[in-house]
C-alpha cells in the first residue's frame, strides 16, 4: 500500500505535494514501482496533529480521488469522518481506512451501504494527546479486545465480515516498548480472523531505534516491514514502494 498525504503537516512528507498534478504523478510513479493498492491521506494525524473540517479535507482529497477513479489498482482512503467517508465512496473509493476504527455510528452507517473494503485501527486516545502517556497492563489483549469489539460492531450492523482488515495501529498511543511488544507477537492478532494491514514506515518507533530522523529510515522501515510480515501481516503500508517491493523479493525467494 502506497502512501500518498495531502496534508501540510504529516511527520514525513507534509506539504511535499502541492496541487492535484502532483500528487497524481506521485500515485503514478508508487504504482509503476509496485504498489498494489494507494492510501490518500487528507487529514494528518501525526502524534499532535490539530484537526480540520470535513470541508477542509474533502477540498484536499477530491480532486485527486475523482482524477483516480478509474485508476489501475484501488485506492483506499484514510479518514475518520464519515461526511469524508461519503464523498470518497460516491467517487469511487475502495477502502476506507479509519485510524479511529469506525467508533462513530455515524461511520458504520456510511459504509453499511457500499461494498468497500474497511481497515479497522486500534488507537488509544486521540491524535492530539494520544502519546502524552499511553499506557496498557496487555498491549496485545487489549488491542485485540478493542479490534473485536470494533469488527463486531460493524458486523451487527449489517457488514460482512469478508469486508474488514485490521490494523494494530503502531505509534498510535502507544510507547516503543508497546510497539515492539506488538510486532513480536504480531501472530496473535490473526486469531481474530482478519487480515492483519501494518503501517511502520518511517515512525517514530523507526526513529527512536535508529536515531535517525524522518528521511533516513528507510533501512529500518524495510527491516520492520519484513518482520511484520514474517508474522503474518498481508499488506504493509509504506512511502518507498520501489525498495519494499525490492526487499520482498529478495525475501520471498530466500523462503
Amino acid at each position: 500500500m502506497g502512501i500518498v498525504n495531502l496534508t501540510p503537516d504529516s511527520f514525513s512528507d507534509g506539504g511535499r505535494l502541492e496541487g492535484t498534478r502532483m500528487a497524481l504523478e506521485h500515485v503514478e510513479r508508487l504504482i509503476d514501482e509496485g504498489a498494489d493498492l494507494i492510501d490518500l491521506g487528507a487529514e494528518s494525524t501525526r502524534p499532535g496533529a490539530t484537526p480540520v473540517s470535513p470541508d477542509v479535507e474533502a477540498s484536499r482529497l477530491m480532486p485527486v480521488l475523482t482524477a483516480l477513479r478509474d485508476a489501475p489498482v484501488p485506492i483506499s482512503v484514510d479518514t475518520m469522518k464519515a461526511e469524508v467517508m461519503a464523498q470518497a465512496l460516491d467517487a469511487g473509493a475502495s477502502m476506507i481506512n479509519d485510524v479511529g476504527g469506525f467508533a462513530s455510528a455515524a461511520s458504520r452507517r456510511v459504509v453499511k451501504t457500499s461494498d468497500c473494503a474497511l481497515c479497522v485501527m486500534h488507537m488509544q486516545g486521540a491524535p492530539q494527546t494520544m502519546q502524552v502517556a499511553p499506557h496498557y497492563e496487555d498491549v496485545v489483549a487489549e488491542v485485540g479486545r478493542y479490534l473485536r469489539e470494533r469488527c463486531d460492531a460493524l458486523i451487527a450492523g449489517g457488514v460482512s465480515r469478508e469486508r474488514m482488515l485490521i490494523d494494530p495501529g503502531f505509534g498510535f498511543g502507544k510507547t516503543l516498548e508497546h510497539n515492539l511488544v506488538l510486532l513480536r507477537r504480531l501472530e496473535d492478532l490473526q486469531s481474530l480472523g482478519f487480515p492483519v494491514l501494518v503501517g511502520l514506515s518511517r515512525k517514530g518507533m523507526i526513529g527512536t531505534i535508529t536515531e535517525r530522523p524522518a528521511g533516513e529510515r528507510l533501512a529500518g522501515s524495510l527491516a520492520a516491514a519484513l518482520a511484520c510480515i514474517e508474522r503474518g501481516a498481508r499488506i504493509v503500508r509504506v512511502h518507498d514502494v520501489a525498495a519494499t517491493v525490492d526487499a520482498l523479493k529478495v525475501w520471498n525467494a530466500t523462503r
